[in-house]
């Protein structure tokens, strides 16, 4: 986390500044963030909200496993896990405890909730592909730099990896601290999550979170016209295409926040 962070400050040199390598960290950062973590791992994999084709489903969470945001499986098994104990003390990243324990510092400390990742993730435990991924993403991000390297040097690597690491990082840790504290409640979930337009801006529609763990089965989480959400446009879009199938809606009267 230091490393990342402290190499990301490199970007304000001006021998490591271009807009293409601008645009490149921005293409990954939608890649990863985006296709990976927020349609892969999120609404594909964590909840089930729609299928793909195995084949997809693997590309999309090999994306996500080029955030460096851990395992696919652990980061589901917690997910998974986060929502049956959302904002009580099991919840590793309770939001009672603070906006800092929320957004990162339940990183630094040891998560008793790991222990409980294969309960969690039946569906996915004995998956070689996984598995894969889960022992060997870090090593995909040096092949990530190296390959960037090749292509345009330093620059793309300072922006192309470690800035737009940062940025995803951030918009994947505001979901659990920002929409648990700003925004507006639409339903009763039974936990502090709240709708928040500008996480929703920065994470794909993930910011209408009180809509989503209202209906965590739904692969649509912007529920009204405003609420922008980029990927149920995805989704919207693979449907059409014959790609994405089951795809699961909520029913809106059965939960109004009072």
């Amino acid at each position: 986390m230091v490393v990342v962070h402290s190499a990301a400050i490199f970007a304000f040199l001006p021998s490591n500044f271009s807009w293409t390598a601008v645009g490149v960290a921005l293409f990954l950062h939608w890649l990863t963030g985006g296709l990976g973590i927020t349609l892969g791992w999120h609404r594909l994999v964590a909840h089930r909200s729609f299928q793909v084709p195995k084949w997809l489903e693997y590309l999309l969470v090999f994306f996500g496993a080029l955030s460096c945001q851990g395992g696919p499986t652990w980061w589901v098994g917690l997910h998974r896990h986060h929502h049956k104990f959302s904002d009580t003390d099991p919840d590793h990243h309770d939001s009672t405890k603070g906006f800092w324990w929320s957004h990162m510092g339940w990183l630094l400390h040891e998560v008793p909730a790991e222990t409980e990742v294969k309960k969690f993730t039946q569906d996915i435990w004995d998956d070689p592909f996984y598995k894969f991924l889960d022992k060997y993403f870090l090593v995909l991000q040096f092949a990530l730099g190296g390959l960037l390297y090749a292509i345009g040097g330093w620059p793309f690597v300072v922006w192309g990896m470690f800035v737009r690491l940062v940025a995803v990082f951030h918009a994947t840790w505001f979901v659990n601290s920002a929409t648990h504290k700003f925004g507006y409640r639409s339903h009763e979930s039974g936990d502090n999550s709240r709708n928040c337009w500008w996480v929703a801006l920065m994470t794909y529609g993930e910011g209408w979170h009180n809509n989503h763990h209202a209906f965590q089965y739904s692969a649509r989480h912007g529920l009204k016209w405003w609420e922008v959400d980029m990927t149920w446009m995805t989704i919207q879009f693979l449907g059409m295409l014959g790609l994405a199938k089951n795809i699961k809606l909520p029913k809106l009267e059965a939960t109004k926040a009072s």
